[in-house]
């Protein structure tokens, strides 16, 4: 690092366990671009930490939980897709202007696609955050018919409404038909890695189980799923195809994408 190195982070609560900053410092040192990843931890996401992004030059931001739609509200531009989605993962800094992106809608797609196809499929989505916003716009883009199944009744509903799909409250899950079902809440993550969803009984033989969750690599929700004979998906394809993404539109230069699996997988 010297005077010209270019400032990029995660924002965030939490951050501690995120794998973004080992990820993306590989990344830039491979492709010998002069920029540096921290993680900031941001509980109250105001003005403050806009102005503080501004002042310092900082050139670019990955947002995560609890940030993804808030942000919105507090940046100069969203790009039409992250608008039609509802939330923004990903900002660029050019010259003070902070724009917004969603990447988290390409990587789920991808991740997913590389082990089934989503169009025609009938996909159960739990969940219904900023993450599950893009991966539900993807689902949808790609001929996937979505249900949305979440524990808060309002923003379970609010979600459906936007995407023109239907609502169910979790207790509703096991009379649902899917062939897809993906996980987009924090539920089993690092350090809860016994929680689950939904109940192990309640899974369907033979469907495609996707956890956005990549810490742990495995979590009880995909070891339950293929212990009856379910084709699973981790988080980690996902993390890698939406920083990829983000790492583009930083740079400017092809991600080196290959290092940027196999570093995260190395560090899990």
């Amino acid at each position: 690092m010297d005077a010209h190195t270019l400032l990029y982070g995660l924002i965030g609560d939490p951050v501690s366990h995120s794998l973004s900053p080992v990820m993306h410092n590989k990344a830039f040192k491979q492709i010998g671009y002069n920029g540096a990843y921290l993680a900031f931890h941001i509980k109250d996401l105001g003005p403050e930490t806009i102005y503080g992004i501004k002042a310092l030059g900082v050139k670019g931001l990955s947002v995560t939980i609890p940030h993804k739609v808030t942000i919105m509200d507090l940046i100069d531009e969203i790009d039409e897709t992250a608008k039609k989605i509802g939330a923004v993962n990903t900002i660029v800094n050019d010259n003070g202007k902070l724009s917004g992106y969603n990447t988290d809608c390409i990587g789920a797609v991808k991740a997913l696609q590389e082990k089934t196809q989503i169009a025609g499929k009938e996909v159960v989505m739990i969940g219904a955050g900023g993450a599950a916003r893009a991966v539900g716009y993807g689902i949808l883009s790609k001929g996937g018919k979505l249900k949305i199944v979440n524990i808060l009744k309002d923003e379970g509903e609010n979600l459906a409404k936007d995407l023109d799909v239907p609502y169910y409250p979790i207790s509703d899950f096991k009379k649902l038909d899917y062939q897809i079902l993906v996980n987009t809440t924090p539920v089993g993550m690092t350090p809860d890695t016994d929680a689950m969803p939904v109940q192990s009984k309640d899974l369907k033989k033979g469907a495609v189980v996707m956890d956005i969750i990549y810490n742990p690599l495995k979590t009880k929700l995909l070891k339950e799923a293929e212990k009856i004979g379910c084709a699973t998906v981790d988080g980690v394809s996902m993390f890698v195809f939406q920083g990829v993404a983000q790492f583009e539109l930083w740079t400017q230069q092809k991600a080196p994408v290959d290092l940027m699996r196999h570093t995260v997988l190395e560090s899990l």
